[in-house]
């Protein structure tokens, strides 16, 4: 490489006199000159020095008019006087071994970088940046190429985000609307083979407008609140990505009589017809789509998800009837239906309820640990909470303290606390375009003044619900001074028998340092040697690696007091920042990451027993995942294949035919640090969130699960247990 830098010795040395006799040449331009008498180098910004330059000549060469658009100490000055020069790029051609060709080459550096992503490309060819590089794509076929932008995520449906739903939510944010405005009591949905169906019966699309509704970026009546106050959807943006990311998209409106139909594929309109219909129907809209495999892969609908969606639209839309398949969801009595039916019979006093204008809440306590919170705005779910969700909690807690006079701390007011909260905002302001958590600033003083207000006339009207209100207040202030103590003895503790205790590898960033700290993550897993090869492997600057040192303690049914001064968990809770409060939490997500096998999904369980049963929040907000890790890989010499499945095992075998190697990863540790570094790689990880349907299962799956070993458990195991023969090894 150094020879194609200088064509010879003395040109270089040329070189190095020419850089101490003049200061106006820029380092970018410098090059040594192979003939310094060149009338073209003396003129051109580039150029340098001769070679054999006088002293004379080099003080005049000082002293000149600065080299156009560079003034006398190098700095780049305005374009006045200054040339345009068109330069060529220089083509660095990549190393050549004889009798191999540029193809070869190629296919030779994606093998070696398939075996060790660390491995360097070979220099490309970087292309001319010309008005050719230029494309302009149109609104949908920009949803198609970044559909991220839209939906945030894609999936094959298996996660409840997975854009599949996205695409079914938007479309029903539509009727919502409608029926918000007060048009249309019923919404019917079908989902059936991948096609949804979802016809509902508000006003209709102008009959002159529908295929700009659904095609045209920006183009709806959303942004006029006079026909829409408080819309769910992406304004001027949901149907168009619904069209654009469908294989098949169909859409009719009805109005008075006369119809508008029109049929996309891909975005792409291909027919269209309007006219009156034959027998009258109700005014309304039809849409039917199918996701693009294109876009989406193999997906298939989780009907426990849709149906979950339905019963949100139906809490959040009281006297609505929505029939997904034919099965009704209706709810008469909005956020008070949404905690009886989530919550279990052991509320510690009836379920509180407020409705107004423009918010809507429910409350109770339990003996369980930690809060929960459904909040939506707009119809919207946004399980991240926002600005909104903290102003309840603030006007909670002073609504309590004004009718107790008490003085009552946070923590003790929320603890056992399972609350909704609905809020209607006019022009909201989101973080995101999946719409997870609100950003408004100015609803915070209202929220917080018509909860306090709004929670005062309840506890009045209630005086029963209040005592009990009051004693399990108390009740969370006694056990967390008693807490306060164990914790300090243990942190003590601790501190003498650090040397022991396996230490956290952390990260630079974590969840309160904004942005950078927005994907942070930490690996629970077990044992040295996967310990050890995703230290190697991880991004240090979010990502952090907690190693158990075996199996932690089956906690079902234990004190609060025992998970403190269980050493191994307690150390757990401190790396993770919970120790105090889940509010503390340090990281983004929190991963499971156990060996595929029967000890490695009993650490899963003993894991999820813990969170469940103590911080069962993190669970309810998404904070949980478990790693997937490959469990084959199919290789050749030029190709390596890793497969999650057995399905995906026999393609990878297919494809590479009967020469392949196949090899089945049976532990973390395993796995070559190199290989792992692109399984835990942000933008190629495989992650299962952690979910829960209800949370009125949970006390049931755990005492089934993980309590006290029944005959009924023991007759399930015995059911269930593979025989020898079933068994991989």
């Amino acid at each position: 490489m150094g020879g194609k830098i200088s064509k010879s010795a003395g040109t270089k040395a040329a070189a190095t006199k020419a850089k101490s006799a003049s200061k106006t040449t820029s380092k970018a331009a410098a090059k040594p000159a192979a003939k310094t008498q060149s009338k073209t180098t003396a003129k051109s910004a580039a150029a340098k020095p001769a070679a054999k330059t006088t002293a004379k000549a080099a003080t005049k060469a000082a002293t000149k008019k600065p080299t156009a658009g560079v003034d006398e100490n190098g700095t780049f000055r305005a374009w006045d006087n200054a040339k345009t020069v068109s330069k060529k790029p220089v083509e660095k051609k990549a190393d050549f071994v004889p009798g191999t060709t540029a193809e070869q080459a190629a296919k030779k550096l994606a093998a070696a970088k398939a075996i060790d992503p660390g491995a360097k490309s070979a220099p490309k060819k970087v292309a001319d940046y010309t008005d050719d590089q230029i494309k302009h794509l149109d609104a949908l076929e920009h949803i198609r190429l970044r559909s991220g932008m839209y939906i945030g995520r894609l999936g094959d449906g298996s996660n409840q985000n997975d854009g599949i739903y996205v695409l079914l939510k938007e479309v029903i944010d539509n009727s919502i609307d409608e029926y918000i405005m007060g048009f249309g009591k019923k919404i019917e949905v079908s989902v059936k083979d991948n096609r949804v169906k979802v016809r509902d019966y508000g006003r209709g699309i102008p009959l002159g407008k529908v295929v700009e509704c659904v095609s045209e970026i920006n183009t709806g009546a959303k942004y006029n609140d006079d026909v829409f106050q408080f819309s769910v959807g992406m304004n001027g943006v949901g149907t168009k990505a619904v069209n654009a990311l469908s294989s098949y998209f169909r859409v009719i409106s009805i109005r008075d009589g006369e119809c508008c139909e029109a049929v996309f594929e891909k975005g792409k309109l291909k027919t269209q017809r309007t006219g009156k219909l034959k027998e009258k129907q109700p005014n309304g809209t039809f849409f039917e789509f199918v996701p693009d495999e294109e876009v989406f892969g193999k997906y298939s609908f989780n009907m426990e998800y849709v149906e979950r969606r339905m019963w949100n639209y139906a809490y959040l839309n009281s006297g609505l009837t929505l029939k997904l398949n034919g099965q009704d969801f209706v709810s008469h009595n909005g956020l008070l239906d949404l905690l009886q039916n989530e919550i279990e019979e052991e509320s510690l006093y009836p379920v509180g309820s407020y409705t107004g204008e423009h918010l809507q809440f429910a409350f109770t306590h339990t003996n369980a640990y930690g809060e929960n919170y459904f909040s939506f705005v707009n119809g919207q779910h946004t399980s991240d909470g926002g600005t909104h969700l903290n102003a309840f909690k603030e006007g909670f807690l002073k609504g309590v303290n004004d009718f107790f006079h008490a003085n009552y701390k946070s923590e003790d007011v929320r603890e056992g606390i399972t609350a909704a909260i609905l809020a209607k905002v006019k022009d909201p302001v989101f973080e995101s375009q999946t719409k997870n958590k609100l950003g408004n600033t100015d609803i915070r003083q209202w929220i917080v003044s018509e909860t306090q207000s709004g929670l005062d006339d309840w506890l009045h009207k209630n005086p029963k619900a209040a005592e009990r209100l009051k004693e399990k207040i108390e009740h969370n202030e006694k056990m967390r001074t008693e807490l306060a103590s164990v914790k300090k003895l243990v942190r003590e503790q601790t501190k003498k028998n650090s040397i022991r205790i396996e230490k956290l590898d952390d990260c630079r960033y974590h969840l309160g340092d904004g942005p950078k700290g927005a994907n942070s993550m930490i690996f629970i897993t077990e044992g040295l040697s996967a310990s050890g090869v995703m230290t190697h492997s991880r991004d240090a600057n979010t990502q952090a690696i907690f190693s158990l040192r075996g199996k932690p303690e089956n906690m079902y049914g234990k004190k609060q007091s025992d998970i403190i001064k269980n050493d191994e968990l307690f150390q757990l809770m401190s790396a993770l920042g919970i120790e105090d409060s889940v509010e503390n939490l340090r990281y983004s997500k929190i991963v499971i990451a156990t060996d595929a096998d029967n000890d490695g999904f009993h650490i899963r369980n003993l894991l999820l027993t813990f969170f469940l049963g103590y911080f069962e929040e993190l669970i309810t907000t998404g904070r949980v995942f478990i790693l997937e890790t490959p469990l084959f890989r199919v290789r050749t010499k030029k190709e390596n294949i890793y497969c999650y499945s057995e399905d995906e095992r026999d393609a990878a075998q297919k494809q590479l035919g009967k020469s392949s190697e196949t090899s089945r990863f049976k532990g973390l540790g395993e796995i070559n640090p190199s290989e792992f570094k692109q399984f835990i790689a942000p933008e190629t990880i495989h992650l299962t969130p952690v979910e829960i349907s209800q949370l009125k299962v949970i006390p049931q799956l755990l005492a089934f699960y993980m309590g006290k070993n029944t005959p009924e458990r023991r007759a399930f195991i015995e059911k269930n247990l593979l025989s020898n023969a079933e068994i991989d090894v």
